[in-house]
């Protein structure tokens, strides 16, 4: 339990005032995109297979294929899902000196390092010096993955000026935050969604 006169600091991910070094919900988010992520892999799969349903339910093809999505392509290979929890899961194991297994298909090494991320995250929220990085991949990823399963449109990014500097940030409801490429400013959620909208085009 914690002591009222704890003090707050910002959310290594989000800057909002916390009491752990990532808030619970930001915590969360990352475990439900690591729970997810296995079968959105797998699900991404039939999205490599063009097919129609019939009046009567039945599935059909063109004499013709439909070409695949290039970016369910990219999902599935090597340097996708894989190329982020793999490569986060690697970086995990060898900073606390763990074997790393020889996986050799793709689903394979997604599953084992969202196994491994999962059975870590608290110890990754509170020591992982990119532990942001890490929270912004992963809701990236999973983001992507799923509206290309759900044929859900990318959540549409409105242009605001950096309070620092006035540099055109893109910024959207589903974001925890942004940081400004140009000065570095850091923007929590809400800080962020307050910021002067502007109709120039971003950079």
């Amino acid at each position: 339990m914690y002591d009222d006169a704890s003090p707050l600091e910002p959310c290594a991910v989000c800057d909002k005032p916390s009491r752990d070094r990532v808030h619970r919900g930001c915590q969360e988010r990352m475990a439900e995109a690591l729970r997810e992520l296995p079968q959105l892999y797998r699900q991404l799969g039939d999205a490599l297979t063009p097919g129609r349903r019939g009046g009567d339910g039945r599935t059909t093809t063109r004499t013709a294929p439909l070409p695949c999505s290039l970016d369910t392509l990219d999902l599935r290979a090597r340097g996708g899902i894989e190329g982020v929890v793999g490569g986060w899961a690697r970086d995990l194991c060898e900073r606390e000196h763990w074997d790393i297994p020889d996986y050799q298909s793709v689903q394979a090494i997604v599953d084992w390092a969202c196994r491994v991320l999962a059975a870590n995250l608290t110890i990754i929220c509170d020591e992982h010096p990119a532990v942001r990085e890490l929270a912004d991949e992963l809701r990236q990823v999973s983001g992507q993955a799923r509206r290309i399963i759900t044929g859900e449109k990318p959540p549409i990014r409105i242009p605001v000026a950096c309070a620092g500097c006035g540099h055109i940030l893109r910024v959207s409801l589903d974001m925890d935050g942004i940081r400004c490429g140009r000065c570095q400013a850091q923007y929590g959620h809400a800080e962020m969604l307050n910021l002067t909208p502007t109709r120039r085009a971003a950079a």
